[in-house]
């Protein structure tokens, strides 16, 4: 049995990271997503176990030193990483593995793992960006000016990646992602 294929999408906040691997994964069978775990607090709607894995921070760092995650990164106070066991599993038992993290992660990701897949999701410009991010809603208006600050040095990361794609028609982006996946896929054949 061969490997499964690990993808790592990311991209700056807003870009609509959520949506487009929603969409591919609702379109595209044997992708496993992999949940990240996190010392933020649950924003409205979010699950644990389901959206993320909601731990304190004693919890995340004692993770970090038990070598439990493939990647770690703070973003904006709060530590996000990736759980190694699941994430490893996945992959030896042949199925194809989604990460949707942030550019620190995908880099650590990349280094460790040369033959993931690292997708960037750029906006089409950084005013439809800060429309996104102030369409959303939930952030104070400090935090969305910090968000499209770390934009910018994320935006200048992009060709460390794979593939980059400009979410600028949903659909569109959607089939382009598609596209690219099938293309691993049939590489690894």
């Amino acid at each position: 049995m061969s490997k499964g294929l690990l993808i790592v999408a990311s991209g700056p906040s807003g870009v609509g990271k959520g949506t487009i691997n929603r969409m591919m994964m609702e379109r595209l069978s044997g992708i496993e997503y992999s949940i990240s775990v996190t010392t933020r607090s649950p924003r409205g709607g979010e699950v644990n176990g389901k959206d993320y894995f909601f731990v304190n921070k004693s919890t995340f760092f004692n993770m970090m030193n038990e070598d439990k995650l493939l990647e770690y990164a703070e973003v904006f106070g709060n530590y996000y990483g990736t759980p190694r066991e699941y994430v490893e599993g996945e992959l030896a038992a042949g199925r194809d593995v989604l990460l949707e993290i942030d550019v620190q992660g995908a880099l650590q990701i990349k280094e460790k793992i040369p033959e993931a897949v690292t997708v960037f999701f750029s906006p089409p410009n950084m005013d439809e960006l800060e429309k996104r991010l102030r369409g959303r809603a939930t952030e104070e208006d400090d935090v969305v000016i910090r968000r499209l600050m770390d934009a910018a040095w994320e935006l200048s990361q992009q060709n460390k990646y794979d593939y980059v794609l400009i979410n600028d028609e949903l659909n569109r982006g959607v089939d382009k992602y598609i596209e690219i996946i099938k293309k691993e896929r049939e590489k690894r054949k």
